[in-house]
């Protein structure tokens, strides 16, 4: 006759621990799913009411455009060309024009649209920079995401003939 080594009880997977010591209180668990419904309430409260966009930009005039193709070539690599076809950039490492290029690419596959179709860079009389894909509702302000990633396109857009 062989005795069992194993002299621990058996695991019973429960709700709660048997010393009632909970690993996460129940009013934050609570506090949670509170957080995620009255969420949820505003913002169906603001769909439904047809409440005004307050977080858009105010309307400015159009001091310059300008019109770019971003082609993507890999997670990193992209390549920038003028109206005319002519290459303005191709870079190994793109960093925020990668970025802005992949929520274009990926805007452009929702919508059945080729991804390599020109983009317009707007200036505003305001000092704002923005990226607006006319084909669909693609639009990126370029300057709230900070002095860098503003000077990067605004390199580019130095290229220009």
């Amino acid at each position: 006759m062989t005795s069992d080594p194993n002299t621990q009880t058996p695991f019973k997977p429960a709700f709660k621990r048997e010393d009632r010591n909970d690993m996460v209180p129940i009013a934050l668990v609570r506090a949670m799913f509170a957080l995620a419904f009255v969420s949820l309430a505003l913002v169906t409260f603001a769909v439904v009411t047809d409440r005004e966009r307050v977080a858009i930009p105010p309307d400015a005039p159009v001091v310059q455009e300008w019109t770019i193709s971003l082609v993507g070539h890999d997670a990193q690599a992209v390549s920038v060309y003028d109206a005319n076809g002519n290459m303005l950039a191709d870079m190994a490492h793109g960093g925020f024009v990668t970025v802005i290029e992949n929520g274009l690419m990926t805007m452009r596959r929702r919508h059945g649209i080729d991804p390599a179709l020109p983009l317009q860079i707007v200036q505003f009389e305001n000092g704002r920079l923005a990226a607006i894909d006319p084909l669909t509702e693609y639009r990126v302000e370029l300057t709230q995401f900070g002095q860098d990633n503003q000077a990067a396109f605004e390199r580019l857009l130095q290229q220009m003939p």
